[in-house]
């Protein structure tokens, strides 16, 4: 394998291969990617992976992995964009892992433990594997990262890595500039990940906190939720700068208490996915937001989307995780409740509104 099995601090020369420029940006040339997962983010990622080697994107689904081998489109999602002649698709995880040294994992956060067990046997070795899931497990309260130590080899964690930001499928698609974290407790393994995937329309800087850029990736999905009920109900500018702001500080709130650096949470991560998330007219959990908001069912919504909009399911598990943490979590709680038909979006709203009076200094402690 070409990854190092040693981490290095060293960024020019590591890891040894060919480097390409792109307008002043270096990349690494030449490594053998799979993309677990063809939704829009498993496809765009495919897509800019596969700039100077070949790429096997895994699919649940017979028709769209036909769909890409025969057509060069993906029959389902993002399928305006042609797709580049180095991406083979396979519904075969052995497959699709056979000799890649770069693995990227882009499925619903619900299916990544079924997903991943299925495909621990045929991990290379040597191979990074980077989640570009965000979600918090309900049975366990776990991370992605934490759920990829569960089904990995132990050989394996210190590769484990996250990407993460205000990144829509479509604008990477069409190469449009967004800026990302990718995440890892290695620097070295982060920092190749970063040179493979970085060109000048997809910038990424590092992190070591993994822990505050999974728990940021995962609950700002929530606060969209809410932000969109927000506007749904056209309660004005005022109301959603307030709410992005106190969920801001609820998930640092959440984070921190599980050990993460506070300081994650204003960064691309954190503030910058946030602003994405909850202001975006992509944003799927946004659109379940605005719908809830003007009265329309989550059942309705949802199939609407015609895909995963991970802010539902990450709802519960934020509650549940909170409430075993000691968190406060006002926001969440609400928002859980209008999706499992305690409360309207107004009386959530008016919840917030008439809580107990407090410091705003309190909002990265505990309670």
């Amino acid at each position: 394998m070409a990854f190092s099995t040693a981490p290095s601090r060293v960024y020019p020369d590591w890891p040894p291969r060919a480097r390409l420029e792109w307008g002043g940006t270096v990349g690494v040339v030449g490594t053998p990617t799979a993309v677990l997962g063809a939704g829009s983010f498993g496809t765009c990622l495919a897509m800019l992976s596969a700039r100077d080697h070949d790429v096997k994107i895994w699919s649940r689904r017979e028709d769209v992995a036909e769909s890409i081998n025969r057509d060069r489109r993906n029959s389902r999602y993002l399928s305006n964009f042609e797709l580049p002649d180095r991406i083979e698709a396979t519904t075969d995880l052995r497959d699709a892992l056979a000799g890649r040294e770069l693995v990227i994992i882009a499925v619903p956060s619900h299916s990544l433990r079924e997903v991943m067990t299925a495909a621990a046997p045929y991990v290379e070795p040597g191979a990074i594997v980077v989640s570009a899931v965000k979600g918090i497990e309900f049975e366990t309260g776990k991370t992605m990262h934490g759920v990829l130590e569960d089904v990995l080899d132990e050989e394996h964690h210190p590769r484990l890595v996250a990407l993460s930001g205000p990144s829509f499928a479509a604008e990477i698609a069409d190469q449009q500039p967004t800026v990302v974290t990718i995440a890892c407790r290695e620097e070295a393994f982060a920092i190749s990940v970063q040179a493979t995937l970085s060109t000048p329309w997809f910038r990424c800087y590092t992190n070591h906190d993994i822990i505050g850029v999974e728990i940021a990736g995962a609950l700002k999905n929530v606060i969209a939720i809410a932000i969109g009920m927000c506007d749904g109900m056209k309660t004005g500018h005022n109301a959603r700068a307030a709410l992005m702001t106190r969920g801001l500080a609820e998930i640092t709130r959440i984070g921190v208490a599980l050990g993460a650096e506070p300081e994650t949470f204003l960064g691309l991560a954190g503030m910058g996915d946030l602003l994405l998330t909850c202001t975006g007219d992509l944003s799927r959990n946004r659109r379940v937001g605005l719908g809830l908001g003007q009265g329309r069912k989550l059942d309705e919504i949802v199939a609407e989307l015609g895909e995963v909009a991970e802010g539902v399911r990450t709802t519960h598990a934020a509650c549940r995780l909170a409430q075993s943490l000691g968190v406060d979590a006002p926001i969440a709680n609400q928002v859980r409740m209008v999706l499992d038909g305690e409360k309207s979006p107004e009386e959530a709203g008016k919840s917030l509104m008439t809580r107990q009076l407090k410091s705003e200094r309190d909002q990265t402690r505990a309670r």
